[in-house]
């Protein structure tokens, strides 16, 4: 049984017609929208072992220079800023899915790291930071007597 009348597009599943309506409003709102109100930006992966974290962010087309990373106690924060995309009077969108404008993201880290022990790079769009362990947040052994 069809329920959506197929000139519109649409089939004969109401639901895989409601998410594809879906991403496609997300998609048209999201263009118009600041970085930040998109959703978490920049996308990051964390992972660490019992001596550092490490933080991949990607921040394609953003500046180094427009860019602030800073570190406390087990949280790491990036803040920056991407510039909105000048086209000419007689150009216009014909699909617009990057975001511009600033942003900010907390990123929590599995323990207290040292701030004097960072290390941040960035290249082809990635922000790679290294995050030492503070050492008083590591465990110590305890010897019984």
């Amino acid at each position: 049984m069809v329920i959506w009348d197929r000139d519109f597009g649409l089939g004969s599943d109401p639901f895989s017609d409601l998410a594809r309506f879906r991403n496609t409003m997300n998609r048209l709102f999201s263009s118009a929208m600041p970085l930040g109100a998109q959703g978490l930006f920049p996308p990051v992966n964390v992972w660490s072992n019992n001596e550092k974290a490490v933080v991949t962010a990607e921040v394609p087309g953003v500046n180094k220079e427009d860019m602030d990373i800073s570190v406390e106690n087990d949280a790491l924060t990036v803040k920056g800023h991407r510039e909105h995309v000048e086209i000419g009077d007689d150009e216009s969108f014909r699909k617009r899915e990057r975001g511009y404008g600033s942003f900010r993201r907390v990123i929590g880290l599995p323990y207290a790291v040292d701030p004097e022990n960072v290390n941040a790079e960035y290249k082809d769009g990635i922000l790679r930071v290294e995050l030492h362990r503070h050492e008083a947040s590591k465990p110590r052994k305890i010897d019984i007597s």
